[in-house]
C-alpha cells in the first residue's frame, strides 16, 4: 500500500507540476521563437540595409587640377546625391596623414604619394557646403603636439583658403584634444580584439563620418583604403608606445605587436588570448574600429598613389609611384573598399589569406564582410560610372 501510495502521489504531483508548468514552458518556448524570429528578422533588416548601400561610384580623374571638384560631384550625384546625408549636420572627415615626414617620396609630393591630397579636401569640403552641411570638421591623429592646422601647413596646404569654405573645424585627435574626456564606443557583437575603445570626442560629436583616403598596399593589411584610414581613431594617450600621458605623440606600436608593451593595458582589448602576429591583429582592429564608428560616406584618391606599402618607412625598394587617375566613392565603407581592390588589379576582394594583396596577412575586407558590417562580394555591388574593367590599375 505505501508503494502503491507513493506512486499515485508522485503520478498526480507530476501531472500537477507538468499542467501548472505547462503554460510557462509554452511561454519560454513562444519567447525563444520571438527572439530568434527578432534576430533574424533584424539580421535581414541589415542585409537589405547593406545591399541597399552597396552602390559604389568610379569617376576618371587625371590630375589634381580643377577636375577634382566636378569628378568628385559626380561620383555623388551616381549615387543619388549626398544632401540626405549631410544636410545641417556636422560631418567630420578623417584624413589620411600617415607618418611625421613631408619630404617628398619616389621624387612625388607626399600628397600624390601616401598621404590625403590637399585638392581632394579641398572639392569635399565645397561640396559638402553646397550640399548644405552645417559644420566640416577635418581631423587626423597627427604624431605632433601642434594643432592640426599646423601639421597641414607644413604638408603645403592652404589652410586659409580651406577655412574661408565655412564654418570649418580642425582637430588632432591623438588626446583629448579639445574634449574634456574620451568618448566611450562600443563594439556591436563583441569585437574580434576589442569590445569598446575610448576616442577623441570628435568622433562622437558629429552626425556624418568621411574616410578620405589614398588607393595604397600595406604592409601588415594587404590594402588600406577606407577602413584602414580608421586604424588611426585610437588616440596615441591610449593606444600608444608612451600611452598614460596626454602629451603621448608615440606609434600604436602596441596594437600591432604587444611584445615589449606588456605594461601597456589598452581600453577594451579582450582579456582572452590573442596572437601578437601584427599580420593577424591589424586585420581585425581595423574592422573593430570600423564597427564601433562606422564609415558613411568612403572616397579613396586613385588618381595617383603608390604601391607596395603605406608610406617611406616600408622597403622603398617595393615602392612605386602608380597613376589609376580614379576617385571611388560609396555610402558603405565594405563595398567600396573591395571595388578599390578590385581596382588595384586584385581579381577578389574576400580572398582569403595567401592570395594577393592579402599573401601574409588576414584580410579585414572579408572579415568586415562576416562581421555584418556590408557587401565585399563583387557580384552584389552595384558600380556606376566607370566600369571596374576600364578603372583597373594593376598593383603587382
Amino acid at each position: 500500500m505505501k508503494s502503491k501510495t507513493f506512486t499515485r502521489r508522485s503520478f498526480i504531483g507530476h501531472g500537477l507540476a507538468l499542467a501548472a508548468g505547462a503554460p510557462l514552458a509554452s511561454l519560454c518556448a513562444r519567447t525563444q521563437l520571438l527572439a530568434a524570429e527578432a534576430a533574424a528578422g533584424a539580421g535581414a533588416a541589415a542585409l537589405r540595409a547593406h545591399r541597399s548601400a552597396a552602390k559604389v561610384a568610379i569617376a576618371p580623374c587625371r590630375s589634381y587640377g580643377p577636375e577634382v571638384r566636378p569628378a568628385l560631384g559626380k561620383c555623388f550625384d551616381q549615387l543619388g546625391g549626398i544632401g540626405s546625408l549631410v544636410k545641417n549636420k556636422t560631418v567630420t572627415v578623417k584624413l589620411n596623414l600617415t607618418g611625421d615626414s613631408v619630404t617628398p617620396i619616389l621624387g612625388r609630393p607626399i600628397g600624390e604619394t601616401y598621404n590625403t591630397h590637399y585638392a581632394t579636401a579641398l572639392a569635399l569640403g565645397s561640396l559638402l557646403f553646397a550640399a548644405g552641411a552645417r559644420r566640416v570638421r577635418f581631423v587626423e591623429s597627427a604624431q605632433s603636439r601642434d594643432v592640426l592646422e599646423s601639421t597641414l601647413t607644413a604638408a603645403g596646404w592652404d589652410v586659409p583658403a580651406l577655412t574661408a569654405l565655412g564654418k570649418v573645424e580642425y582637430e588632432n585627435t591623438r588626446n583629448l584634444g579639445f574634449g574634456k574626456k574620451y568618448s566611450h564606443f562600443r563594439v556591436p557583437g563583441g569585437g574580434y580584439m576589442f569590445s569598446s575603445f575610448e576616442f577623441n570626442h570628435a568622433y562622437a560629436d558629429t552626425d556624418v563620418l568621411v574616410s578620405l583616403t589614398k588607393l595604397k598596399n600595406h604592409a601588415n593589411a594587404g590594402i588600406t583604403l577606407s577602413m584602414k584610414n580608421l586604424f588611426g581613431l585610437p588616440p596615441n594617450t591610449l593606444y600608444g608606445r608612451e600611452a598614460g600621458k596626454e602629451t603621448a605623440t608615440g606609434h600604436r606600436a602596441p596594437m600591432h605587436d604587444p611584445k615589449g608593451y606588456e605594461s601597456i593595458k589598452m581600453p577594451g582589448l579582450k582579456e582572452e588570448s590573442i596572437p601578437s602576429e601584427p599580420e593577424w591583429r591589424v586585420p581585425r582592429i581595423t574592422v573593430d574600429i570600423c564597427a564601433a564608428r562606422p564609415i558613411h560616406l568612403a572616397i579613396i584618391d586613385g588618381i595617383t598613389a603608390m604601391s607596395g606599402g603605406e608610406g617611406p618607412w616600408c622597403d622603398e625598394k617595393h615602392l612605386k609611384f602608380t597613376t589609376p587617375g580614379v576617385l571611388v566613392v560609396g555610402l558603405n565603407m565594405v563595398s567600396t573598399d573591395a571595388v578599390g581592390t578590385a581596382v588595384m588589379g586584385y581579381a577578389n576582394p574576400r580572398a582569403p589569406r595567401g592570395v594577393k594583396p592579402f599573401q601574409i596577412c588576414d584580410n579585414h575586407v572579408l572579415l568586415a564582410e562576416q562581421a555584418g558590417l556590408g557587401i565585399a562580394d563583387l557580384a552584389q555591388i552595384d558600380v556606376r560610372g566607370m566600369p571596374i574593367e576600364k578603372a583597373r590599375y594593376p598593383y603587382g
